[in-house]
């Protein structure tokens, strides 16, 4: 076995990675970005080293700073977890020629089913169904429509080098087609440099079922059952699963015997998943059919449901498998016993359209760790979520007998959770799993998208826990935290400096729109507050056990987690979160549409401008567009006009609210 390991990522999966390096006695070396210098993955290893700027291209994705790392560090291998380099074989063969084993798959296993198009044609070899579709080199506009056409609408336009559903267009007619194309293209081409791309029938109502494979270097090949990942939006997983509902051991046999071939035709080592569309939904019985789709050639996010199922540790294979021992466990020593499901926990607004969100993890409520339920993360409180990498900060995975009894755990866990200073998909998660369908297993790759209003929930009054930590800050103003040593806490912060007096009203921004807020208390204990244009609500005793506060109201027992920082208030209620600030809109916010003034919506690089100074637009017409987090967001003019402004420029990184272009309006003759 090897004594040290670089791991060659961040975030979870490098924790992931160094909690069973600790359990094999191998020496755990991490390395870090200018924006990960206090990452957790950085204080949970032997030792850790700088590789680069914040920026991917300039660290994560450095193979020769990560390789100089490894050979000052005297690393004996290097795992590259998921994402980054863990699919580049060029990365694989530089590693080897170096000396260090690349706990993965060979350079030419990589390569071979890289490239979406030749893998295909590999599977047809080996006897593997695929999706019918254009999988040929040439690539111009009618070239590809004529396929399309032929192939039949709707289609799926696919990156020949994509993954992780970048890259991915559907295209419902001949009359999207060229659109669809030319954001696949440009996607493509931004995230792997390669804009060649793939078109495929589209399989209506699908479910996404892939299957665990791992093979060692003596020929030994064996899978490790399924995971059901049909809960997808914008072809990324939300919700994974081990076993899926309604398989049917001859088409789990029939399926594995798939994957094993697929493994077997690339002389396959290590950690890999083979992706399978099965049409339809429904109960999956032996003659359902079901069409290969891609092979993952590295370790999935979703591998704990996995490991829960079969009792495996598939880290520890991978760096047994890597050090030259058999598999650890024949086929026919692999039984799946009992449920898993996972949920992807990401800082992210499903009320905004899911835009991802930037920003301190104030206060952090963990779920406690059990035999029922796992927690994968790569935070800690008090950790910054950057928008230079994916949005995703945990997983939170539960096992059960029954997956039901899976489910129930893993929506309690979630409610168990709490987290103040940034917003995230908690709420949208907890529904999804308590949606009706998912609840019968009844499920397909669509579910999200039909059930969408449901699942984000409608808008609703603010909850009482809000106005209880209000309140609460209001009346124990003496007892807040300080922002920082040489202030006394509330009376530095202008914001929420609300007079001395018991009775009082005041603008607050609650999650963006302005309330006029007013409040009586007595005693410090009894306090009425109420909205201007709402009813009062009575609120009784409450109390803060350092940043919680539980509270009975109207006779109801409510509790939260709150956190300060600056003049906003964070609080996660527990089924909503919300954010109050006490500062008043700048006279652009609720207006800036109206005015012109086009804002950056999320964190984020612009990945292209579509016009220039002076250009005359109409309503509706794309001015550009923004990318964050393996998300593009268009920005569109709100009326018509003339360009008179315009404040960024193509690659330039944005914060938040930032103003991008400002639009005058036509005048009227």
């Amino acid at each position: 076995m090897f004594s040290s390991v670089l791991i060659a990522n961040r975030g979870e999966i490098a924790c992931r990675i160094i909690e069973t390096a600790n359990k094999l006695n191998i020496r755990a070396i991490a390395v870090y970005s200018a924006a990960d210098k206090a990452a957790r993955h950085v204080r949970l290893a032997d030792e850790a080293h700088y590789i680069g700027e914040a920026e991917a291209s300039a660290s994560y994705l450095d193979m020769a700073a990560i390789l100089d790392v490894a050979k000052r560090a005297q690393a004996q291998a290097i795992h590259p977890g998921y994402g980054f380099l863990a699919e580049n074989a060029d990365f694989a063969q530089a590693c080897a020629d170096a000396g260090i084993v690349f706990i993965g798959p060979t350079p030419s296993a990589i390569r071979a089913m890289g490239a979406k198009d030749e893998a295909k044609k590999l599977m047809v070899e080996a006897g593997v169904p695929i999706v019918p579709g254009y999988h040929g080199k040439d690539q111009e506009l009618d070239v590809l429509s004529t396929a399309a056409a032929e192939i039949g609408f709707p289609v799926l336009i696919k990156a020949v080098m994509g993954g992780g559903g970048r890259g991915m267009r559907r295209a419902d007619s001949a009359d999207e087609f060229a659109d669809a194309l030319a954001a696949a293209q440009r996607e493509a081409k931004s995230a792997f440099g390669d804009d060649r791309v793939l078109v495929e029938k589209f399989i209506e109502t699908p479910r996404h079922i892939e299957i665990q494979v791992f093979a060692d270097g003596q020929g030994n090949v064996v899978h490790l059952g399924e995971r059901d990942c049909s809960l997808q939006r914008r072809h990324q997983k939300v919700i994974e699963e081990a076993p899926a509902p309604g398989m049917s051991d001859a088409l789990r046999d029939a399926m594995g015997t798939a994957a094993v071939k697929a493994a077997q035709a690339v002389k396959y080592l290590g950690a890999g998943t083979v992706e399978f569309i099965v049409p339809g939904g429904g109960t999956l019985d032996a003659d359902t059919p079901f069409y290969f789709m891609e092979m993952n050639t590295r370790l999935q996010v979703e591998h704990p449901v996995t490991e829960l199922v079969t009792g495996t540790d598939l880290v520890e294979w991978q760096f047994r498998v890597a050090a030259g021992e058999t598999l650890p466990l024949a086929q026919s020593d692999i039984a799946l016993k009992g449920h898993a499901l996972e949920a992807r926990l990401y800082a992210e607004n499903p009320a905004s359209g899911f835009l991802p969100q930037t920003g301190r993890l104030l206060g952090v409520a963990w779920p406690e760790q059990s035999n029922v339920i796992r927690l994968d993360r790569g935070v800690d409180e008090g950790d910054e979520v950057s928008p230079y990498y994916d949005a995703m900060i945990a997983k939170l995975i539960a096992t059960g007998k029954t997956r039901d009894g899976a489910r129930l755990a893993l929506i309690d866990a979630l409610h168990e959770l709490k987290i103040a200073g940034l917003v995230t998909n908690k709420d949208f998660l907890v529904r999804l799993l308590a949606q009706d369908n998912f609840a019968k297993g009844d499920v397909d790759t669509g579910l999200i998208d039909r059930e969408l209003v449901g699942l984000v929930g409608e808008a609703s009054d603010y909850n009482a826990d809000v106005f209880a930590a209000l309140v609460w800050l209001i009346a124990n103003h003496h007892s807040v935290p300080r922002v920082n040593k040489k202030s006394s806490g509330f009376d530095r912060l202008s914001g929420w400096q609300l007079g001395g007096g018991r009775s009082d009203e005041r603008d607050v921004i609650v999650n963006g729109d302005m309330c006029r807020v007013s409040y009586d208390w007595q005693g410090g204990r009894l306090c009425t507050i109420s909205m201007a244009e709402g009813a009062s609500l009575g609120i009784g005793q409450w109390h803060v056990e350092g940043q919680v506060i539980n509270a009975e109201i109207d006779g109801s027992q409510m509790s939260g987690l709150w956190a300060l920082r600056g003049n906003s208030l964070y609080v996660d209620a527990g089924v909503e979160h919300y954010i109050l600030n006490a500062r008043l809109h700048d006279g652009e916010g609720d207006d800036a549409a109206a005015s012109g003034i086009v804002r950056a919506v999320m964190p984020g690089k612009v990945q292209a401008l579509d016009v220039v100074l002076g250009q005359v637009v109409t309503k509706g017409a794309r001015l550009g567009v923004l990318e964050a987090m393996k998300m593009e967001h268009a920005l569109h003019a709100a009326f018509d006009g003339t360009i008179v402004d315009i404040r960024v420029g193509v690659g330039q990184q944005v914060a938040l609210g930032d103003v991008l272009i400002v639009l005058e309006g036509v005048a009227e003759s």
